[in-house]
């Protein structure tokens, strides 16, 4: 709408809430408010059955959303998992020498195992992949008999030490299982971690030599019965080199195992996600805690807790199983920093409240509301949405609604503009050589931007942000409360003072440019204290000791001086050090300041003196002459007026030494002449005692006298 805002008036007012916009005179065609477009582009219909072609499984598959920023949209997306889905079901077995038993009885696994698959699918295949640990100190033996042999001596069936072999990819001839895993052979190790985590990333990254299918729901089973290696185990073998997540396998054998270390459990969780891949660890009873920890960071992952001989393993697998297909977990990938996703799964056994995922449980038909909120402009972006451990994704395109689609006049001269500029959503767009709001501004051959830099204090904000600068001089917006901002620069306003108890200079005075003035009887930066001095007045009846200002019945003492009557000053100098010139030059008429002692030390007043009458710090420093004064200051009221006594004899350093020496001598020779007089009474006494010829006596006193007596 034109004319809308008033003369000096932010335009910024033309934004506000319709409500708002319509009191104000707008009428309700004349406001935008873009709203958002969800627009489905591709919802193929879900999947009932799996018939060997690609099965839809989760609904729509792209999305277009024109976004508002801040402004959240809501749309609905569909899961159903697919009977009969494929499965690819890859075995890795920890092959260390206490899984001995162990690998007997997974050597007739192969028939109930593929028995378990075809209850969930007719289309199941299964792989098989050993590991151990890396063939490097500490972790295994290195001598070259050792490499060779690990195990026990009196194990004749026992393989070379080796990281991760893959030993069968993906079948669905139950034979060939039962074949390859027969001619496996247990293997040894030094230390109880194994490098499962090697293995799995190998597992998880080779997808050509494992065999993994395009569509097929992937898993991993690891049995094991000992914890792991992970990122930085590697250095005790001097192994600096980081998992860079990629496959190296030749022969089967990963080839990368004695140079690079173990992944972190980031890196494995992130390559499980991006191949869907969901693993369960089955796992023995001794480090079940271990491996819980371990799937609480790897999302679609589960823990069953493996008998001592392994011969739980198949029913542990189909339990594994229904749990992680029960189960859907809805995420995304790609999603920009200024775009929020939020996930509302519709089923009734939902996960936790402010999960970042969706989760629902014990389902197989769900639907998901997921809300979508950018947060600022941007040009078009995407980002996809996907159940974990399923193939199928959703992919959003986005994009915002920044601009205003205004039904602007046609022509480009417009009256409302001087006839010197458009209008652009109601608001002037001015041509060259003119400004304001209405144009109404030639600058003729001067620079815009030295006109402009006239409204600026400081090279800072054009008007301080409150007004416009028009021909190089400030108009000044309208405030919030109806007032408006002055000045030069409309740097003042009479509405942003300091309120007391909610009101503005508490009620007491009045906003002057950011300023409380204070009406008569009161004070402070709010005027919240009514004038007194009572509490500022010392015993000579003065304020603050002329130190300081009485504000609120406080003194507010100037710089140094402490509360309550600005009496001491804690960091001012030393004044026997600072008045020593001005008493050398008033008492003695000597110093740098004895021809001009008038004019310097008129704050001091003083008295010669033999011996001293007042109160205050006795001072004694040496003079230009090298004597020493002795004097007394008083700091009288205010902040460099002193009262003085100076004694009138000077003493020279000399002088003072001697008399020092004497009187040490003095005290030395009086406490020797005592401890003498003492001694000589003690041997009376001995003489007289009848105990004078007895030995024990001799020696005690002996003891005595022998010292050499120094008066201590």
């Amino acid at each position: 709408r034109q004319n809308f805002t008033k003369a000096g008036e932010q335009e910024s007012v033309r934004c506000d809430t319709q409500a708002q916009l319509m009191e104000r005179g707008c009428k309700k065609e004349e406001i935008i408010s873009p709203a958002n477009n969800v627009t489905i582009i591709k919802e193929d219909p879900l999947s009932v059955s799996f018939d060997n072609q690609e099965p839809v499984q989760m609904s729509p598959q792209k999305i277009n959303l024109k976004l508002r920023p801040g402004l959240p949209t809501t749309f609905r997306i569909s899961f159903r998992r697919v009977e009969g889905y494929p499965v690819d079901l890859y075995y890795l077995m920890d092959l260390s020498n206490s899984m001995k038993d162990d690998l007997e009885n997974v050597k007739e696994l192969g028939r109930d195992l593929f028995a378990a698959l075809k209850k969930i699918t007719e289309h199941a295949q299964i792989g098989f992949g050993a590991f151990v640990d890396k063939t490097v100190l500490p972790y295994t033996n290195t001598n070259k008999e050792k490499l060779q042999r690990p195990c026990d001596e009196s194990d004749q069936y026992c393989q070379a030490a080796f990281g991760y072999r893959h030993v069968l990819s993906m079948t669905a001839k139950e034979n060939e299982f039962k074949k390859k895993v027969a001619d496996q052979f247990i293997s040894g190790n030094l230390d109880s971690p194994e490098g499962s985590l090697d293995a799995m990333m190998q597992a998880a990254v080779c997808g050509n030599k494992i065999g993994w299918r395009n569509s097929s729901t992937r898993l991993i089973v690891l049995t094991t019965d000992a914890g792991f290696h992970m990122a930085g185990d590697g250095k005790l073998a001097g192994i600096l080199e980081p998992n860079d997540q990629q496959c190296h396998m030749e022969n089967n054998l990963y080839t990368k195992s004695n140079e690079m270390d173990y992944p972190s459990v980031g890196q494995l969780a992130t390559e499980l996600e991006k191949n869907n891949i969901q693993p369960i660890f089955a796992v023995t009873k001794n480090v079940e805690d271990v491996y819980k920890e371990l799937s609480k960071m790897i999302p679609k992952s589960e823990v069953g807790v493996l008998s001592s001989d392994s011969k739980n393993v198949v029913q542990l697998i189909e339990t594994a199983y229904n749990s992680l297909s029960s189960k859907v977990t809805v995420t995304h990938d790609n999603l920009p920093d200024n775009v929020r996703v939020v996930y509302t799964p519709i089923c009734k056994y939902a996960g936790p409240a402010g999960d970042k995922n969706g989760v629902c449980d014990n389902v197989h038909v769900i639907s998901f509301d997921v809300t979508v909120t950018a947060d600022s402009c941007m040009e078009d972006t995407s980002f996809t949405i996907r159940p974990l451990g399923i193939k199928d994704t959703l992919t959003v395109t986005l994009s915002t609604k920044c601009e205003c689609q205004c039904k602007d006049p046609n022509d480009k001269m417009h009256q409302l503009c001087t006839n010197r500029g458009s209008i652009v959503c109601g608001i002037c767009s001015c041509m060259e050589s003119f400004i304001g709001q209405n144009c109404e501004c030639s600058i003729g051959n001067k620079d815009e931007q030295s006109l402009r830099a006239s409204c600026q204090r400081n090279n800072g904000t054009e008007c301080e942000g409150r007004g416009d600068c028009v021909c190089g001089r400030c108009q000044c917006h309208s405030t919030n409360q109806g007032g408006r901002y002055r000045g030069d620069f409309c740097e003042c306003d009479d509405e942003h003072c300091e309120n007391y108890q909610n009101k503005l200079c508490g009620g007491n005075g009045k906003c002057d440019c950011g300023t409380c003035k204070c009406n008569a009887g009161y004070e402070g930066s709010a005027c919240q204290c009514k004038a007194s001095r009572e509490g500022c007045l010392t015993k000579g009846n003065t304020v603050c000791n002329g130190r300081g200002r009485c504000i609120c019945n406080r003194c507010d003492c100037k710089e140094g001086y402490q509360r309550p009557q600005c009496l001491i000053c804690l960091g001012c100098p030393d004044p026997c050090q600072t008045k020593l010139d001005c008493i050398e030059c008033l008492g003695f008429g000597s110093g740098p300041f004895g021809k001009i002692c008038d004019t310097n030390c008129r704050n001091i007043t003083y008295d010669m003196v033999d011996n001293f009458a007042i109160s205050g710090k006795e001072c004694h420093q040496k003079d230009s002459e090298g004597c020493w004064i002795t004097f007394k200051l008083n700091q009288l009221v205010g902040e460099d007026n002193y009262e003085a006594e100076i004694l009138k004899q000077r003493g020279s350093i000399a002088g003072v030494a001697v008399i020092g020496i004497v009187l040490l001598m003095l005290i030395k020779m009086l406490i020797y002449m005592k401890d003498l007089k003492e001694f000589r009474k003690f041997e009376n006494e001995k003489k007289k005692s009848k105990w004078a010829d007895n030995p024990l006596f001799q020696n005690a006193t002996t003891t005595v006298a022998n010292p050499t007596f120094t008066g201590e």
